[in-house]
């Protein structure tokens, strides 16, 4: 694969691995080198690689990709990583880019959109859209929260993980073995979400985490 530059896919979806790929095979100096579908896939891929680009999505079975990301600067700081999630970037954006990423494109974006940011990260710049560099610029330079921030982005982002698994009708034992933690360390987390958004009980708490993954969906 002499001069190109070589990206490692990671999506749990073979068919979206295999739409990306194509679109990234049509750059010609562009070469997808592997894929993986899981976290310890993704691990025990990249030492046998020389990577320039890990493209990742944040959904992952067994562990978020946000965990993911920060293994992944802690172990491999100067790898490149572009996000490529359906969450929004509202919310996860800045959470990815603090955990590593060096840009956030949302799937419902173009293909073009998408290779336009591999470029971006590529020659080392952050990739983002306009509305999330300026909620950035607002947040960091300027001191101070956007105006439509949302509740949840007070949360962590292991709570925020445990909120969206509960919008999505998962109870405390699911939620617990497919994050690796104990019943215990889940029901603490839901604590500590319903003190953050001042809920009285556990039917607010499931209540507002369903109404909250629909208006993210």
């Amino acid at each position: 694969m002499p001069n190109k530059r070589k990206i490692f896919l990671v999506d749990d979806h073979p068919l979206v691995r295999e739409g990306l790929e194509g679109l990234i095979h049509q750059q010609p100096d562009l070469v997808v080198c592997g894929h993986a579908g899981t976290w310890a896939e993704t691990l025990t891929a990249i030492p046998k690689l020389e990577l320039d680009l890990l493209i990742l999505d944040l959904q992952l079975p067994g562990n978020p990709g946000i965990e993911l990301l920060k293994t992944i600067r802690k172990m491999y700081p100067d790898l490149r990583v572009l996000v490529l999630s359906m969450h929004d970037e509202r919310l996860y954006a800045e959470r990815a880019i603090r955990a590593g990423a060096r840009g956030y494109v949302m799937k419902r974006e173009t293909s073009s959109r998408l290779i336009a940011a591999i470029y971006q990260v590529l020659e080392g710049k952050l990739a983002v859209t306009e509305q999330t560099m300026s909620a950035f610029v607002t947040k960091f330079v300027k001191g101070r929260p956007p105006t439509d921030e949302s509740p949840a982005e007070t949360l962590s982002d292991r709570e925020l993980e445990v909120f969206r698994m509960l919008g999505q009708g998962q109870d405390t034992r699911q939620i617990a073995n497919s994050l690796n933690i104990s019943i215990k360390t889940v029901q603490v987390y839901c604590a500590r979400i319903k003190d953050k958004l001042k809920l009285a009980n556990a039917a607010e708490l499931f209540r507002e985490a369903v109404l909250w993954s629909e208006n993210e969906l």
